[in-house]
């Protein structure tokens, strides 16, 4: 068995599944609120390699020849949730998070089944009836996990703390949710996240800043120099089963004349 052919068939499938995940950000370079992703890689475990039924050993005898690795299997992927830049728009429901936490929101799916999502993407909108919602109509969440309804006809102010003011009169607050380990938090869709068994929700210190929103975070020159890095290692992983190839079309077509 040639063992270097698996190696570079797990080498070629694990650089596939880096590059998915590395075009999946680029693709999201301008969706406000989006976390990059990343993919890890694990090593098979180790295996006894032996010699066995060679008359040079005896037939019955098996002859460790010492461990090897059979390759690389695919890891798991992780989210970055470092804060992502800010951008200008001047428009007041426009909001991004300084500091961690996330926007509450009430999602409702196809069904119209509804549950708690979270989101640092801050591109809000009011309705017809006055509804706080995200780009998708899903409502936003006040600190007592309603839905945010404002006056459609009067200027509204946001404080830093998400207190919604309109004619100097608090009308609500805007529920910002942290969690104590971001390893618990599912992602849904491209800027939803929702908690999975062991999160825990902690109280949050972001400040929010209307009139901007928070970009993706992620610099695009930098993932397209891990792209080149990622499409070379690639070649060369076939470049080795195409050698391999040759090597064995030798084997069975010339040297099996001989």
């Amino acid at each position: 068995m040639l063992k270097g052919l698996y190696t570079a068939h797990t080498g070629m499938i694990n650089e596939q599944h880096r590059m998915d995940t590395l075009t999946n950000n680029l693709a999201n370079a301008n969706t406000v609120g989006f976390k990059k992703e990343g993919a890890t890689s694990q090593a098979f475990g180790d295996l006894l390699a032996l010699k066995i039924k060679d008359a040079s050993v005896g037939t019955r005898i098996a002859q460790p020849l010492g461990f090897n690795n059979p390759g690389v299997k695919i890891g798991e992927n992780y989210t970055d949730f470092t804060q992502g830049s800010f951008r200008v728009t001047g428009n007041t429901y426009d909001l991004a998070l300084s500091g961690s936490g996330f926007f509450t929101i009430e999602f409702t799916n196809k069904a119209g089944e509804t549950s708690t999502m979270y989101t640092r993407a801050g591109q809000f909108t009011l309705t017809r009836e006055g509804f706080l919602v995200t780009e998708d109509g899903d409502y936003v969440l006040d600190t007592q996990s309603r839905r945010i309804q404002l006056d459609t006809l009067t200027d509204s102010f946001i404080d830093q703390d998400g207190t919604i003011y309109q004619h100097d009169v608090p009308v609500a607050t805007i529920q910002i949710t942290d969690f104590e380990d971001y390893n618990y938090l599912a992602k849904f869709a491209e800027t939803y996240y929702y908690p999975v068994e062991g999160a825990v929700i902690t109280p949050a210190d972001a400040q929010i800043n209307s009139g901007y929103l928070e970009m993706a975070n992620m610099q695009v020159v930098s993932e397209m120099v891990n792209l080149i890095a990622i499409t070379r290692a690639y070649e060369s992983n076939q470049k080795i089963i195409q050698t391999y190839d040759s090597s064995l079309e030798i084997a069975v077509n010339q040297l099996g004349k001989v």
